[in-house]
């Protein structure tokens, strides 16, 4: 499953709850502070001012953390909540016991989640010192006190959720390169259909308006050889409709390597694991057969994400020696409705029956669904 971690304005709802577990699971390591808290070393007014002081902590703590990593917030609104922070936790584990300094490793992990490289190194070590001068009573206490076993979580998980920053921010990266890629791989198409329908109407169009000018100079006295010149208009107009159809069936026909682009997102997109070949094998159908199989991946993925409930897809193309190839889609959902192929499988049948395809579906071997559409190929 994809976690958005920094700055991800794409979430599910399904990533919110997830990254908020993932949130909620690290605060169990303030159970020592909690049964501090309890312990009954304690006045009534104390116990109440550090139970307010935790909360307003945690409320602080998880707001920014679970807030920025999805929206970004100003600079000096992280700044704030992290002096707050520091406040809370500075106050805190001077007037508590050493079970405190835990709040110290938390700025940390906060200040390697929200804070760029260049401002969070700096913030962790200032989180290291103030743990070090507090652990030690400022020099009162031994080095080797128990304060020491907060130093390492404490370095580990703000360089941990620095490196993490710097991932997701690469990842993001590249999606919008993948994405600037396919918008300039779809501008590229249109001016191939541009300069194509040019190329196909500019001649057609020119004979046509030439021979109307030349049928009507020669009505009405030469009606006869007008009426060649029309019926010569007619046969190109004819055979550019004919062209144009082509020219925009080509350019309608999807293709495995666009469609494995596709598939791979809207896999992504429903938190589905995704197990796709990088790129179309070098065994190549017909572009009609290429399209045909083209058309069962989207067909098959569509129902993966929409019907399935699967949290894994696996797609293979597969070239076998009797010259044929295989596109398989498998999934780990509820397999088969029972209710029989639907409108989709049924056109898709077809599809793949007219460039002499086959298809076939199935039950999963552990659960799950199987789609197996073949075409032949040409080397």
């Amino acid at each position: 499953m994809r976690t958005p971690l920094v700055a991800d304005s794409t979430e599910t709802p399904r990533q919110k709850w997830s990254k908020a577990a993932m949130i909620a699971v690290w605060l169990v390591f303030l159970g020592g502070a909690v049964r501090d808290l309890w312990s009954g070393h304690y006045s009534h007014p104390t116990v109440a001012l550090a139970a307010t002081g935790l909360a307003a902590f945690l409320a602080v703590y998880c707001s920014l953390v679970f807030r920025h990593t999805r929206r970004p917030l100003p600079q000096r609104l992280v700044h704030s909540m992290l002096a707050v922070l520091f406040a809370l936790a500075l106050a805190l584990s001077m007037t508590m016991s050493q079970e405190w300094l835990v709040l110290f490793v938390y700025i940390s992990v906060a200040s390697g989640a929200v804070l760029p490289v260049r401002f969070a190194i700096p913030a962790v070590v200032v989180c290291v010192l103030a743990l070090a001068l507090v652990g030690t009573d400022f020099g009162e206490l031994p080095w080797w006190n128990r304060w020491t076993s907060f130093v390492i979580p404490s370095l580990l998980g703000g360089f941990a959720l620095m490196s993490a920053r710097q991932t997701v921010r690469t990842m993001r990266e590249l999606r919008q390169a993948r994405a600037a890629v396919a918008q300039l791989a779809a501008n590229e198409e249109r001016l191939r259909l541009a300069r194509d329908l040019h190329d196909l109407l500019g001649h057609s169009l020119s004979v046509i308006t030439l021979k109307s000018e030349l049928a009507g100079r020669m009505l009405p006295a030469h009606p006869e050889r007008a009426a060649e010149q029309v019926a010569d208009i007619e046969r190109v107009s004819r055979q550019a409709l004919v062209d144009v159809r082509e020219a925009v069936s080509d350019y309608r026909r999807p293709t495995l390597a666009v469609e494995l682009a596709g598939a791979r997102t809207a896999l992504d997109s429903a938190d589905i694991a995704a197990d796709l070949p990088q790129e179309p094998p070098a065994v190549r159908p017909e572009p009609e057969q290429e399209g045909a199989l083209a058309w069962a991946l989207r067909e098959a993925v569509t129902n993966v994400v929409r019907h399935s409930g699967a949290a894994r897809c696996t797609v293979t193309l597969d070239a076998s020696q009797e010259g044929s190839l295989a596109l398989t889609v498998t999934d780990d959902g509820k397999g088969p409705s029972g209710a029989g192929e639907g409108n989709g499988l049924s056109g898709l049948r077809e599809r793949l029956a007219l460039v002499d395809g086959t298809l076939s579906t199935s039950a999963g071997v552990d659960g799950g669904f199987t789609l197996r559409a073949t075409v032949p190929s040409v080397p």
